[in-house]
């Protein structure tokens, strides 16, 4: 049975990753949404719904491209266009001209992940494009997907291709889906290197980087309980000392002296070049992480690792004080 809450930005933030699988979450406000939350931190939308005998799940978006409103809002539409038959269409369409209207209807993500994948879409299918969608076989399918060079963008189109596939048929425009045969590509999981020893190599690691703002951002990824693009577009505005918190969420007390002690010139906690903030250091990253002979570890590693550890609470006070105890324990 999943898990049940009211959904709230500060809860489905924290949620801690699965080690492995996916969980799902239940909202109470809305009982037929719920969410699905993977080993890799991805967290989607979903309702589940028993259409002619079969029981479907029907993806909504991924939090937070997608607001927790704007979800709860689809669910009665998604729900009522699930029981429609779908009309059939007797003109052809082109793969080009349908994928204008999935993009429209199904694609719920960012204006920067919506632009990454039209780019994929033309590098590694473009020989599908300008066929009629009714006419493309298992066979033209399979080659396209062989040509890609890399096993996981090679399954992630051949999971985009067969969810076009699937609308499709929702909407008439084909009887068969020529991919649901094709074999699962099978993918090597990366391993995430980080355990208690290597944390304290990481932080003593952290601790020699020359320049104070790149040791301030590398800190605060282990200190902030948050994701490097969440850590490094930090506003001094939404810091409140006070209360030790971030916005809605709670700051653990190494944070709060690390951040004190930082100089408040601007509106960015770290400032990157020109007006704007810290981005992507990577080249200091890997220098780091060399440093601490962890070279694989990624910076998004680094919160993985503590909220799999942290011992979760709804209560704000009660989190942050299982986010100072599990500080002292793996830094000790």
């Amino acid at each position: 049975m999943a898990h049940q809450f009211f959904f709230n930005p500060f809860i489905l933030d924290n949620l801690p990753a699965p080690a492995t699988g996916f969980d799902v979450v239940q909202d109470l406000s809305e009982p037929r949404l719920r969410m699905y939350v993977t080993s890799r931190g991805v967290k989607t939308f979903f309702v589940r719904k028993r259409v002619h005998g079969r029981d479907r799940r029907i993806i909504i978006g991924n939090y937070p491209e997608m607001d927790i409103e704007t979800a709860r809002g689809a669910v009665p539409e998604l729900l009522v266009r699930a029981m429609q038959k779908p009309r059939v269409r007797r003109k052809k369409i082109t793969m080009r001209k349908f994928l204008d209207s999935y993009m429209a209807n199904r694609v719920r993500r960012s204006s920067y992940s919506r632009d990454k994948l039209e780019r994929a879409i033309q590098r590694h299918l473009s020989e599908l494009l300008d066929m009629n969608l009714s006419d493309i076989t298992k066979k033209d399918v399979e080659t396209v997907i062989a040509a890609i060079g890399g096993r996981a963008i090679a399954a992630r189109m051949q999971e985009f291709v067969q969810s076009v596939f699937k609308y499709a048929i929702e909407m008439g425009y084909v009887e068969k889906n020529p991919v649901i045969d094709l074999p699962k590509i099978e993918q090597s999981r990366r391993v995430r290197p980080l355990n208690k020893s290597g944390f304290q190599r990481l932080i003593r690691a952290i601790k020699r980087e020359p320049s104070p703002i790149l040791r301030a951002a590398f800190l605060m990824l282990v200190y902030g309980f948050a994701p490097k693009s969440q850590v490094f577009s930090m506003q001094w505005r939404d810091l409140d000392f006070n209360h030790y918190t971030w916005g809605a969420r709670p700051l653990s007390d190494a944070a709060v002296v690390l951040l004190q002690d930082l100089p408040q010139d601007g509106r960015w906690v770290f400032p990157g070049r020109g007006r704007g903030h810290l981005t992507d250091p990577r080249v200091a990253w890997r220098r780091v992480v060399a440093a601490a002979g962890i070279p694989n570890l990624t910076m998004d590693d680094v919160y993985k690792f503590l909220m799999r550890q942290v011992v979760w609470a709804s209560d704000r006070e009660e989190f942050r004080e299982n986010m100072n105890a599990l500080l002292t324990d793996v830094m000790s």
